[in-house]
């Protein structure tokens, strides 16, 4: 009896086709296709490993190679026959290598499994995306320390609970945003470094009795090494999730970054622009101008960290080795990437184009008592105690909200009516200028350590090449 099976790669075993709605709802080509390149070079370095050890001959691995570079300009010039039937990438282009080159096609898949395949083409792809996505970091980056030397000077107000605290340097704001991604570079390199080990042999969760090479194929391949333990080779999925988790706050960081922007574009602040080519207009409002990027990056941001939660709960249950419901990884994973990759891009073609309000971001920090800390600590070093100088202020701070006057404003007499200490050399700590430029140490807002500051992150920068 002929078995109905026999198209299938594994359908030995069988004895009735599968149906057709199964077939749909198991295959995952229509998105896993987007690892055939990666998978074409792992079985690159399959072959030419089982040549070194014996398994194959020089003709077939001649054969093979040439087949598989045949295939990759197909699928380069979206010429491949994807066949749902086929179920995935790993199938369809075994099964298209077969169909060119004949037996040597199906010998490929000697020592392997598609469990350890999917697992070794996943981190080739996923070690790629890092390095683009750092890439897209880096020119942020760059965008973000270009604005701080072009602001270092301007005064901005500085907010705690969204109210006025003290003033600081639109450099400085800029030099804070780029400490975050610092050490989203920093996770993203420590998740490649985990990342980089090599499942190829663990087959399908146990080894192989061939005689493979291990240590070759993770060399031909880029990684550190062979994973260690054949189970967790094939069962790991670690590094997908530790990549969202670093995507994730990438995202929570951009998405901050967004609402910063997003009220300060807004007409009640007015501290920046942002080109017309990064906003949108309203169908009914003739005014309006939506800064509609950094409201979208701030809604993808849940995006991100939805995936993450979906990858933790898809792992939290299985068993070892390889379940089904890892073919349910990788829809979450790419999307994550994508995302994130856009909307950094987004970000670093959009920071360089803003332009900063300098008078009206000045004339925001003059509201608010925005020196009122530089007052007390005048007082301080005139020998009161700092909370006998916290009261001494607060009741200056109270007169000025009563009579509309900015502490900077006040006549000398009517500060002396609070204390005594107080004389004519107090307007000099009371100037928005005076406050930002006191704050000269590593960290602080003054002009001089902000360009200091970023030049220091520049060369970090340029260390990286």
């Amino acid at each position: 009896m002929d078995n109905p099976k026999a198209s299938k790669p594994w359908g030995g075993r069988f004895t009735e086709s599968t149906d057709a709605f199964v077939e749909r709802f198991t295959a995952s080509v229509s998105f896993d296709q987007r690892l055939a390149l990666h998978d074409i070079r792992g079985s690159l370095a399959h072959a030419e490993m089982l040549v070194r050890a014996g398994v194959l001959s020089d003709q077939e691995f001649g054969s093979i190679c040439a087949g598989l570079a045949e295939i990759r300009e197909e699928i380069e010039a979206g010429r491949f026959p994807w066949s749902v039937a086929l179920e995935d990438v790993h199938m369809n282009i075994e099964a298209r290598l077969t169909e060119r080159i004949g037996i040597a096609g199906k010998k490929l898949h000697t020592g392997r499994s598609r469990n350890d395949q999917v697992a070794t083409d996943i981190r080739l792809w996923l070690r790629a995306e890092i390095d683009n996505i750092d890439a897209e970091l880096t020119r942020l980056q760059s965008a973000l320390i270009a604005l701080a030397e072009r602001e270092a000077a301007t005064i901005m107000p500085g907010f705690t609970h969204l109210q006025t605290a003290q003033p600081v340097t639109f450099g400085h704001h800029m030099l804070a945003w780029n400490e975050m991604l610092e050490r989203d570079h920093g996770r993203l390199r420590d998740c490649r470094v985990r990342l980089n080990s090599c499942p190829l042999g663990a087959a399908a969760l146990a080894g192989t009795s061939y005689p493979i090479d291990r240590e070759l194929t993770a060399e031909l391949l880029g990684f550190d090494g062979p994973a260690r333990n054949s189970l967790d080779a094939v069962a790991d999925r670690d590094f997908a999730i530790e990549f969202c988790a670093a995507a994730a706050l990438v995202m929570t960081h951009l998405s901050r970054f967004s609402e910063e922007l997003v009220l300060w574009t807004s007409a009640q602040f007015g501290f920046v622009n942002l080109p017309d080519r990064f906003c949108t207009g309203s169908s009914i409002m003739p005014q309006k101008k939506n800064p509609d990027v950094p409201e979208l990056v701030r809604g993808k941001s849940g995006r991100v960290t939805g995936h993450l939660m979906g990858l933790l709960m898809l792992m939290k249950s299985q068993p070892l080795a390889y379940n089904k419901d890892n073919q349910e990884d990788k829809e979450p994973l790419f999307d994550t990437v994508d995302t994130l990759r856009d909307c950094l891009h987004a970000f670093a073609d959009m920071m360089p184009a803003l332009s900063v309000n300098a008078a009206v971001t000045r004339e925001a920090a003059r509201r608010g008592f925005a020196t009122a800390t530089d007052l007390a600590d005048y007082l301080v070093r005139r020998g009161l105690p700092f909370r006998d100088a916290h009261e001494v202020v607060g009741k200056a701070v109270a007169h000025g909200v009563a009579t509309g006057t900015d502490l900077a404003d006040m006549p000398l007499e009517t500060l002396r009516g609070f204390s005594r200490l107080i004389t004519d050399d107090v307007f000099a700590v009371l100037t928005l200028e005076g406050s930002v430029s006191a704050r000269d140490h590593i960290g602080g807002t003054a002009p001089a350590r902000v360009l200091a500051a970023a030049q220091a992150a520049r060369e970090l920068l340029a260390a990286r090449a």
